[in-house]
């Protein structure tokens, strides 16, 4: 029998043309990668509540969760994890790295300077190729 599934919600917030990134701790799994920022969802908790929670706890913001922009489905040697990401908009708060080791606001040319994990390949594609989705901003 196989490992159990770890679901993560995680959350694209834009802004003035610029994504936010978050990194992940040295010490955590895939530690030193970049990643949309979320997490771990609980039992009970719905994928966006979980979003809200997860922005709360590392990032010190409220948001409003959006549309779900991609699920994916990914296999590590040591876990499966099923990801969910929504696009979110900032409703206060200023984001600040407080469960993670930095953020940063990057523009769509900037993402392939950073490293990120595998199971976000395919997003990362898409968000290449949707400048839309750039066009996306929050209030604030």
């Amino acid at each position: 029998m196989g490992d159990p599934v770890v679901e993560v919600s995680a959350g694209l917030i834009f802004r003035n043309g610029r994504l936010l990134i978050t990194q992940r701790h040295a010490d955590a799994h895939l530690g030193g990668l970049w990643e949309f920022p979320g997490g771990k969802r609980e039992p009970n908790e719905t994928f966006p509540q979980c979003l809200v929670r997860e922005l709360r706890e590392e990032l010190g913001v409220e948001v409003m969760v959006g549309r779900l922009l991609e699920r994916i489905f990914h296999s590590y040697p040591e876990k499966t994890v099923r990801l969910e990401f929504y696009l979110c908009q900032l409703r206060h708060g200023e984001p600040r790295p407080i469960g993670c080791a930095a953020l940063k606001w990057v523009a769509a040319d900037e993402l392939q300077s950073y490293k990120f994990p595998e199971a976000d390949a395919q997003l990362l594609e898409r968000l290449r190729k949707e400048s839309n989705l750039w066009a996306v901003s929050s209030p604030g």
